[in-house]
């Protein structure tokens, strides 16, 4: 039997680390995308100096666990005298931060390997009859592919940010109240991790369920001109 005053009593306590995840997870998703996308089309280059580099840096983030990433900058960072003596010091010292900086690295390679696949994909006729109307390769990109890319992506891209919201709980390692820190701290307390866990998972249910549905609406008016026409 679940006792509902245990889940009641510390109801502030789950919200407060819902925002935090949620925060961090969006935040992450944010400066993963504006990274991944020149990403991507530095994946799509002939040239090894510039495609090779991107592939090492994708291999790398998607063949390693996040929580081994997260803990190489939360705890190597300070490893390293250089850093410890430089500007970047007073961030890398704050766990937010970290977190918020191995969540990005991660998503930003995930998202450009799906960008890129997605640019692989698109139709050589809209290129060629972009060509023919004199586009420029950086016009042909802005125009044609990235947009065509974005539309095919979306449904990968869904995963991912379902995937990341999951993985944020990580952040909970590092002295970071999310939402699984918040059952954590619950379940400390009254020695209950049924109701402590629980209910993290109801929290995180809804949230998978809301970015679903919003995932799916983007694919219906994104992909509109796709369905058929019925007289």
């Amino acid at each position: 039997m679940i006792d509902v005053e245990i889940v009641w009593d510390n109801l502030p306590l789950y919200l407060r680390g819902t925002w935090t995840t949620l925060w961090l997870t969006f935040t992450a998703l944010a400066f993963g995308l504006v990274l991944a996308v020149p990403l991507a089309v530095a994946r799509t280059s002939r040239n090894p100096l510039i495609n090779g580099p991107v592939f090492l840096y994708t291999y790398f983030f998607r063949g390693t666990p996040l929580l081994v990433q997260l803990f190489m900058i939360y705890y190597g960072a300070g490893q390293f005298a250089w850093i410890r003596n430089s500007a970047l010091w007073p961030l890398l010292s704050q766990a937010w931060f970290c977190a918020l900086l191995a969540f990005t690295l991660n998503t930003a390679a995930y998202t450009a390997e799906i960008l890129r696949g997605a640019i692989a994909a698109t139709p050589k006729g809209e290129i060629e009859a972009a060509r023919a109307l004199g586009m420029s390769r950086a016009l042909i990109f802005r125009r044609i592919l990235l947009p065509s890319a974005f539309r095919r992506a979306l449904p990968a891209y869904g995963n991912e940010i379902i995937f990341m919201l999951h993985g944020s709980a990580v952040a909970s390692t590092v002295t970071i109240v999310d939402l699984t820190a918040a059952a954590r701290i619950v379940n400390a307390r009254y020695y209950s991790p049924y109701e402590a866990f629980l209910t993290a998972a109801a929290f995180y249910m809804a949230l998978t369920f809301a970015i679903t549905g919003l995932i799916r609406l983007l694919e219906r008016r994104w992909h509109a001109h796709l369905r058929p026409h019925l007289s």
